[in-house]
């Protein structure tokens, strides 16, 4: 596999937030060593990347005053992390994975560092503070009554 086609490759399925299920004991391995070597630091280059490519999306273009050079420093910020990871923290780790399960074993433990970094965004006081703000605006007897009466009723 190509080195290029394997970085976007793996870029794309750590975007993805659907779980993979067919991990196996190599890749749950690749998955703990890419969690377990990655400092808050590097938890946050990722989640300003991926804040950053979200970023993008006409729908929400507006609301972000990130710059073109801005973007290119955090994907090569993020790209020199995910060599990194591969080519040195977790070399062996995942080598083994993609030698005994495949490629796709990358975009299956890139999906759960990008969910640990995730968690660890959303467990910022900040966020979780934002998050809760929601509640205030919810319709709550309309919402309780599209699920009908509850045993505690």
């Amino acid at each position: 596999m190509r080195v290029k086609k394997m970085g976007l490759f793996v870029a794309l399925a750590w975007l993805s937030s659907v779980p993979v299920s067919n991990a196996g004991p190599y890749s749950d391995d690749l998955s703990k060593c890419l969690v377990s070597s990655t400092t808050p630091s590097d938890k946050g280059t990722l989640v300003k990347w991926v804040f950053a490519m979200a970023a993008l999306h006409p729908e929400v273009k507006g609301t972000s005053a990130l710059t073109a050079e801005q973007r290119t420093e955090l994907s090569k910020n993020t790209a020199a992390l995910f060599t990194d990871l591969i080519a040195k923290r977790c070399k062996d780790k995942a080598q083994e994975a993609v030698k005994y399960e495949g490629p796709s074993t990358l975009e299956a433990s890139f999906s759960v560092l990008g969910q640990a970094a995730m968690m660890e965004l959303f467990s910022n006081s900040d966020v979780a503070a934002g998050l809760a703000e929601l509640g205030k605006f919810l319709d709550t007897p309309e919402l309780e009554a599209a699920f009908g009466p509850t045993e505690s009723n």
